[in-house]
């Protein structure tokens, strides 16, 4: 697993979400990027929002991912993986990675709309949580956030 002290590799990680959400943002998607890296530290999933293109209310990034890296290891425990993602996830994803019992969580920016990491709600650490999920958040934060205020200020 990428040590949660390892801000080369996070930087790296998050770096390679950014350009999945720049695609993403490019097809008329919400601009948000993940990846999943397996416990040595390889990728072995990615995604990026697809609701429109796909005309799937659940198709956000992470879940795309979470759906990939399952099948790549044949498993849907994804023990040992740490995913990236350029922005807190929402309550559908984070219910997701808690179901998946990734490693770590490391994300970009807050969302103070549906963030239910630590922005408007903490599901990983709630008692109805059962698996304990290590998050480390702010990673090219602000990156994260000026590629989404970009975006939403060219839409309005």
């Amino acid at each position: 697993m990428v040590s949660v002290n390892d801000y080369g590799a996070h930087c790296h990680w998050m770096g390679q979400a950014l350009e999945l959400a720049d695609r993403a943002g490019a097809a008329g998607e919400v601009p948000v990027g993940a990846v999943i890296v397996d416990a040595q530290g390889r990728c072995l999933a990615t995604g990026e929002n697809r609701r429109e293109r796909d005309c799937d209310p659940t198709a956000h990034a992470e879940i795309l991912a979470l759906r990939q890296a399952g099948q790549a290891l044949g498993n849907w425990h994804l023990n040992g993986c740490s995913l990236y993602v350029t922005l807190e996830p929402c309550p559908m994803c984070s219910g997701a990675i808690i179901q998946a019992r990734l490693q770590l969580l490391v994300y970009g920016a807050d969302d103070p709309k549906t963030g239910t990491i630590r922005t408007v709600a903490n599901i990983p650490d709630s008692p109805f949580s059962f698996h304990r999920l290590t998050v480390l958040g702010g990673i090219l934060e602000s990156a994260c956030r000026q590629q989404l205020q970009t975006w939403f200020t060219q839409r309005r």
